[in-house]
Order: C-alpha cells, then sequence, then structure tokens
C-alpha cells in the first residue's frame, strides 16, 4: 500500500525501498506513506512532511490495529523532515486505538527535529521510540523507550 498525500504525485518509490527517493526529493507539504507486514508487524515508513493538510495519509495507514494477527505497528520515521502538532497528535491517538486493541505501536528513527519535539511535548514519555527499524524488530536489541 502506497499513499501520497499534499497534492503532489506518487512516483511509485516506497519508502525504505531498494529505489527509494533521497528524503530532500519530497516537495514541500507532501507526505508519502507506504504500508508493508512483516508477521504480526505493521511497518508504516513515513517521508516527507506531516502536518494539518497531509495528516489524512497517515490516519488511514494506522486505522484498523485490530486487524488479524497483528501484534505491532511500526512507524518509521526515518524520512519524515517535518511534524506539526497535528502530526503528533495523529501518533498519539494512533497509539491509544492501538492499545485499546491490545496492539503496540512503536515509532522508529525518528531524525532530531522529531525527537526534540516529543521531548518538548512529552510525547517521548508514552512513544516507545527505536534508533530505526532493525533495531526495532530484533528480538535481541532489547527495549527501548517507554
Amino acid at each position: 500500500m502506497h499513499h501520497s498525500a499534499g497534492g503532489t504525485g506518487d512516483t511509485g518509490h516506497e519508502a525504505g525501498g531498494p529505489d527509494r527517493e533521497p528524503p530532500d526529493a519530497y516537495r514541500p507539504g507532501e507526505l508519502r506513506v507506504a504500508v508493508r507486514r512483516e508477521g504480526p508487524v505493521r511497518i508504516v515508513a513515513v517521508g516527507g512532511e506531516l502536518d494539518h493538510d497531509s495528516a489524512d495519509g497517515l490516519r488511514t495507514a494506522l486505522a484498523g490495529p485490530g486487524e488479524e494477527g497483528l501484534a505491532r505497528i511500526l512507524v518509521d520515521l526515518a524520512d519524515l523532515r517535518f511534524c506539526d502538532s497535528t502530526g503528533l497528535n495523529t501518533l498519539l491517538r494512533a497509539r491509544q486505538e492501538a492499545e485499546l486493541a491490545g496492539v503496540l505501536l512503536e515509532v522508529a528513527g525518528p531524525r532530531p527535529a522529531v525527537v526534540r519535539l516529543f521531548a518538548v511535548t512529552g510525547a517521548d514519555t508514552v512513544l516507545r521510540i527505536h534508533a530505526d527499524v532493525a533495531s526495532a524488530l530484533d528480538p535481541d536489541s532489547g527495549p527501548a523507550g517507554p
């Protein structure tokens, strides 16, 4: 599944794939969301800018935490350049919905600006944050964040 929001077209590149565009290829206001499943984990890769105008793409990708066999939703933020309060609230609401469905929602690879947003707002106390997707999926990496 691949979503593009913010008024620009879909180029067909999946975030995190071998032909991934560099993060600078995103146009202002554009959000790209790619969803894949690895066993009991839904991985939602987010790139570009997450704000009031683009949050619907992420809401759609995070919906349905009660999906059969789903244990975790991992939101890959490595290519997310900007996140405003709407984007943050989208993540926090999705975490609550997932928790009610018995599913963990975690984030991986946030850039320094997003880490700062999480710290300033206290979101880092409720979101489990991993350094990257690989460490989040590694059963031997141990717990991260809250």
